[in-house]
């Protein structure tokens, strides 16, 4: 699923919270933290996230996103 470095900002999974102590999220593995999930994966695995997948840019998103 994942050709280099996993990217939570570009990611569908990513997603952002009103915790102040754990802004960041992933929905796939369902956990919240402080860091980028990309991170907490691999501080906890010791391997790069391979649930990655990148958004798909449509006409109506933001320019470059």
């Amino acid at each position: 699923m994942n050709s280099g470095k996993a990217n939570c900002y570009q990611c569908v999974y990513y997603a952002v919270t009103w915790e102040p102590k754990a802004p960041k999220a992933c929905r796939l593995f369902g956990f919240k933290s402080a860091a980028l999930p990309s991170m907490t994966v691999y501080k906890t695995t010791g391997n790069e996230c391979i649930g990655f997948v990148k958004k798909e840019t449509g006409g109506k998103g933001r320019p470059g996103g």
